[in-house]
């Protein structure tokens, strides 16, 4: 019984370090009751059927942080068409700094809200376009590394 309580204590610490509780999907809520549920019957004297619900869950979520790590790529650099057309978006000459990029940002965003009547996907877009801007911004001042 406390062997499957502390696998249990370990499986949500090992949920909280990695952040995951945070990103929870409805699949990865369903295995964690299935877990809740194992250890339940596990505590209860039942470890025969409570120890395969546990371990599924402890391999389920293994298996989402292994394939997490293979799948997450380099981001490659944005083309220079895209901060194109961010810039003419938000009405940002190239040379503009960041306070300019957060000031046409916030114009611009204050008219296409969509708690003013706008819709998510322009609001989406801006945000995106003022992201973009602000992180290649960050890139031109930063000194290149030998």
């Amino acid at each position: 019984m406390g062997l499957f309580a502390f696998l249990l204590l370990g499986l949500a610490a090992w949920l909280i370090w990695t952040g995951r509780l945070q990103r929870m999907s409805v699949k990865d809520g369903m295995v964690l009751g299935g877990a809740l549920v194992g250890a339940v019957m596990a505590a209860k004297g039942k470890p025969l059927a409570g120890a395969p619900l546990l371990l599924g869950a402890a391999l389920f979520f293994m298996n989402q942080s292994r394939h997490k790590k293979r799948s997450a790529a380099p981001k490659a650099a944005p083309e220079p068409a895209s901060i194109a057309r961010a810039r003419a978006l938000l009405g940002v000459p190239e040379d503009a700094d960041e306070n300019m990029i957060r000031a046409a940002h916030r114009r611009l965003i204050a008219s296409v809200h969509p708690d003013r009547g706008g819709t998510e996907a322009l609001a989406a877009e801006i945000n995106a376009a003022r992201d973009l801007l602000l992180s290649e911004s960050d890139k031109k001042q930063q000194p290149p590394s030998c």
